[in-house]
């Protein structure tokens, strides 16, 4: 029995399971009278579809955060995003190391591919840090997002707004609790303030980028040419979508959701669309009057997403790059992939073609389903489930109106996008099963 046990808990299920009880126990609390407004029973499809949008942090909604949870319903779901964000396996780990625990070598592996580490020996080192960097930054934030919501709230929901929000942003949930000015506003009534802008563009970038890629930026003070072959894969590739989006944004949004705007209010709205679009799910001008071209910009984006080992969702911008190089060097005709003078191994591009498929078929079948149970126009489907899949949290505003059925298969979108598709199909395999049988090798045409 202990064996079959051992058997079951690969490190792909145990990451599965500690998001899913997460999850679980999140829904409890937010189905309690205490967690909303009114003192009443949160259905149960809609207090697990909020946990597991807060959990994943994804940030799609069924009911207006600031309008329908209480204090402790909005405390509960801060809580969920926060653990969520950094993962459950690392708060985890932090027990073990607080407790002064041996770590066996198969919780040391949990451990790193929870935080996103590399090297084993880099897994304790990592941990530690991720705790003290997200507290440093989220407190940051937080203080300079003060100066800006005190004025506006008061004191006191002043300094919980800020707060939420600087958690929300650094974690790429896209909760917010401005309903109060209006219900599913997001930050759209700041549109023109430069700080809140810049901040929560900052805080978005910071956890986004992942944990890794800073550790390894520190160690080697910036020094772009001494770091590991991830972080300049990672960073190359974020500065590049951040560029492009922002471009593509401004020119395809001009006339339509950015009409009526400032120059400079353009600019700086085209920025923060196009960090905010990376899994963030923050949004300063509406999604409802997205050109049919800014659409599919956000849909490439959305789908995208951020890095390994980050806050963030989407295929991951290695992944995303790996593919890219690989399908240059087969249209060349190359036998390698590389990056920067670095060749990419066989098993890393196969991963990586493997994710963005794993993906779209899910998405593909998403659609599907949503697009049957739904009277809705294919490209509002379309939006929501990548978004649900990429754990952006950018929506349309068709979410609070599905049904049951449609709830239920973005959750579980939201789910397999935090976790990963791969960790997901991963898990489905036994622990240990005998090398495969090497075929002969037979030639197909492609193209």
């Amino acid at each position: 029995m202990k064996k079959k046990i051992k058997l079951f808990f690969t490190i792909p299920r145990t990451i599965m399971v500690s998001f899913a009880a997460l999850i679980l126990f999140g829904t409890f609390l937010l189905a309690l009278p205490v967690s909303s407004k009114e003192r009443v029973w949160t259905g149960f499809s809609d207090a697990l579809f909020t946990a597991t949008s807060a959990t994943c942090v994804t940030g799609l909604v069924v009911f207006d955060t600031a309008t329908y949870w209480s204090y402790f319903g909005q405390a509960v779901i801060l809580i969920l995003i926060q653990i969520g964000g950094i993962g459950c396996m690392t708060i985890i780990s932090l027990f073990y190391f607080s407790l002064n625990k041996r770590i066996s070598l198969k919780n040391r592996m949990v451990f790193m591919q929870a935080a996103g580490a590399i090297e084993l020996s880099d897994v304790i080192k990592l941990v530690k840090h991720i705790v003290l960097w997200v507290a440093a930054a989220e407190f940051a934030g937080a203080v300079i997002l003060c100066t800006q919501f005190i004025p506006v709230f008061g004191w006191g929901y002043g300094i919980w707004a800020s707060v939420f929000t600087s958690v929300s942003a650094f974690c790429n949930a896209g909760f917010d609790i401005f309903g109060v000015i209006s219900p599913f506003c997001s930050l759209t009534p700041f549109v023109s303030n430069v700080v809140v802008n810049l901040t929560v563009c900052a805080l978005i970038i910071f956890g986004g980028l992942g944990f890794l890629v800073w550790s390894d930026l520190f160690v080697h003070k910036f020094r772009f040419g001494k770091c590991m072959l991830h972080t300049k894969m990672v960073t190359v590739t974020s500065i590049a979508l951040l560029a492009f989006g922002w471009v593509a944004i401004a020119i395809t949004e001009n006339d339509a959701a950015f009409a009526g705007m400032s120059v400079g209010d353009k600019i700086m709205a085209a920025l923060f669309q196009s960090v905010t679009t990376r899994t963030a799910g923050f949004n300063t001008v509406s999604m409802g009057e997205l050109s049919a071209a800014g659409e599919a910009v956000f849909l490439v984006l959305m789908l995208i997403g951020g890095s390994p080992g980050s806050t963030a969702g989407g295929i991951k911008t290695t992944t995303f790059t790996v593919a890219l190089l690989a399908a240059f060097s087969g249209v060349k005709r190359d036998k390698t992939v590389t990056a920067f003078k670095k060749r990419l191994d066989d098993s890393t591009v196969k991963q990586a073609f493997g994710v963005i498929f794993v993906y779209l078929a899910v998405t593909t079948v998403a659609v599907i389903i949503v697009s049957t149970a739904e009277k809705l126009p294919i490209g509002d489907v379309v939006f929501e489930t990548v978004s649900a899949i990429a754990t952006v949290g950018l929506t349309r505003g068709v979410t609070p109106s599905l049904g049951t059925l449609s709830h239920i298969t973005l959750a579980a979108c939201m789910f397999l996008g935090r976790i990963g598709c791969m960790t997901f199909v991963l898990s489905l395999r036994e622990s240990s099963r005998p090398e495969p049988v090497q075929r002969p090798v037979g030639k197909i045409l492609i193209g």
